[in-house]
């Protein structure tokens, strides 16, 4: 992988951490972030070694949005023909492997959807999460509007993006936009143990349960049942699910070989 300016990149085993590193603009999404974000996604979604993906930034700020100093002179024809930062937006949600994000301080405008692409978020204690873009005369652009919508229902999706206001890491929680909430100390440790434990089962399996669950969101609940039901079945073609099975009526722990 290439010299990065705005990422840093760890190896915990099989799980890889990707950690925005602009401290000084509270990791403020830029042009270079963003292209060097969906690079370095590509590389470690193509990596065999590669399990789980951690996403996070530091104890102030996962990210406080995008760089309005890059963008405020952009015109209309220049985001119809190239996009700016929308264009590497999805890096994240297309990834075939799960991504988790640990976020600590201020996830705002397309720092909340950027969190919000991944398949689940861990939250620190001093979180703070808001779509913005209304007071700075925008809207969300990063599919803002989309996911927050799904995942807090129209009412609070209505509430932060017509007035902008902030939601803590306890509403946050409450309103199903973050999974679990941990002390700024340890979150980290925890969402690294997580995905570590994710990291240690079948791959296919995982990936078959990440669709399943998706599809819910994409999908009639009688076509979603269909499908979980067929990927259900098709498990039983897998060494891992007979391991996985042999192993729980030996009372022993799974030896998973990810096929």
């Amino acid at each position: 992988m290439s010299e990065l300016q705005y990422l840093e990149v760890e190896r915990r085993e099989a799980v890889a951490l990707v950690r925005f590193n602009r401290p000084e603009v509270l990791n403020a999404l830029c042009q270079g972030l963003m292209e060097e974000l969906a690079q370095t996604l590509s590389g470690l979604d193509a990596d065999a070694t590669v399990a789980v993906i951690v996403l996070t930034g530091n104890d102030k700020a996962f990210a406080a949005g995008a760089d309005i100093s890059e963008m405020k002179d952009l015109s209309y024809a220049y985001m119809l023909e190239d996009g700016g930062l929308t264009k590497h937006c999805d890096s994240i949600a297309t990834r075939s492997k799960p991504i988790i994000a640990a976020v600590a301080g201020y996830a705002l405008g397309g720092g909340c959807e950027l969190a919000m692409m991944c398949d689940f978020i861990i939250a620190a204690d001093n979180a703070r999460f808001g779509q913005p873009e209304i007071t700075i005369g925008t809207i969300p652009g990063f599919g803002g509007s989309q996911r927050l919508t799904r995942l807090v229902g129209r009412s609070k999706a209505m509430d932060m993006c017509l007035t902008g206001r902030m939601m803590n890491a306890d509403e946050a929680e409450r309103s199903g936009l973050v999974a679990r909430v941990e002390a700024l100390d340890s979150y980290l440790d925890v969402t690294l143990e997580v995905a570590a434990k994710i990291a240690a089962y079948s791959r296919p399996v995982v990936s078959m349960a990440r669709q399943a669950v998706d599809l819910a969101l994409e999908t009639p609940l009688t076509q979603g049942i269909r499908s979980e039901r067929q990927m259900f079945k098709a498990t039983f073609a897998l060494e891992d699910q007979k391991e996985g099975m042999a192993a729980f009526v030996d009372k022993r722990n799974p030896d998973f070989k990810d096929r």
